[in-house]
C-alpha cells in the first residue's frame, strides 16, 4: 500500500471494546494518531463522529484500512466504497486491498457488502417479528398515557369552567398543551364516564 494509511474501527454499543480492533489496525502500520474510532453507533448510522474525519482524512493515493467491512458500514458500505474509488482513495479490509479495477476483486467486495446488507435487513425483520409476537401477547402496550383517567376527567373539568386557558391546564397538569389538545379532543361521554369512578 502507497500513500498515508488512515484507520478506521466502530462498536455498535458502549459496553463493547474498541481494543482488539484498534490493535489489528496497529499491527497493519497504522500510527495511533491516525485511527479514528465511533463507539456506540450502528453501523446504519451514516453520521458518525469517527467516520466522517476519517474519511476527510484520506487523500488520492491513500489508503483507508478497516479490520472489517461491516466495522465500516452495513447499509451503505457500497456508496462509501465508491466514492473513495471516485477519489483515488484505497480500501484495505483487514489487511487485504480492494481493488476496483480487478473484477475478482470488486465481485468480492461486492458480495461482502450485500452479506452486510442482508444482516440489517434480517435483524429488522427479526426486530418486527418479536414486536408482533410481544404485542399479540400483550407484553407491548405502547406508549403510556401521561395521565391517568381519573386526571384527564378532572383536566377536562377544569378547563370545561372556562376559568384555565390551556396553557394554564396544561402547567397545572406539568404535561405540553399538545397533550392538553389530545385529551380535550376524546369523546365527553368518556372523561364523563372516568370521572364517576
Amino acid at each position: 500500500m502507497t500513500g498515508l494509511l488512515t484507520g478506521y474501527a466502530r462498536c455498535s454499543t458502549d459496553t463493547q471494546g474498541l481494543t482488539a480492533q484498534r490493535e489489528i489496525l496497529i499491527n497493519l502500520g497504522i500510527p495511533e494518531d491516525r485511527i479514528y474510532l465511533d463507539r456506540g453507533l450502528t453501523g446504519t448510522h451514516r453520521n458518525r463522529q469517527g467516520l466522517d474525519p476519517a474519511l476527510a482524512a484520506v487523500r488520492a493515493g491513500d489508503s483507508l484500512v478497516v479490520p472489517k467491512l461491516d466495522r465500516l458500514a452495513r447499509s451503505d458500505a457500497r456508496d462509501i466504497g465508491d466514492s473513495l474509488v471516485a477519489r483515488g482513495v484505497k480500501l484495505s479490509l483487514g489487511g487485504s486491498l480492494y481493488d476496483p479495477a480487478d473484477p475478482m476483486g470488486k465481485m468480492f467486495f461486492n458480495i461482502l457488502a450485500t452479506c452486510a446488507e442482508l444482516e440489517v435487513d434480517l435483524l429488522r425483520l427479526r426486530t418486527r417479528e418479536g414486536m408482533a409476537v410481544a404485542r399479540a401477547k400483550g407484553k407491548l402496550k405502547g406508549k403510556q398515557p401521561k395521565l391517568t383517567a381519573r386526571q384527564q376527567a378532572h383536566l377536562g373539568e377544569q378547563h370545561a369552567t372556562g376559568e384555565h386557558s390551556i396553557a394554564d391546564v396544561a402547567e397545572l397538569f406539568s404535561v405540553s398543551r399538545a397533550t392538553v389538545y389530545r385529551v380535550l379532543d376524546r369523546p365527553p361521554s368518556i372523561l364523563t364516564h372516568h370521572s364517576l369512578r
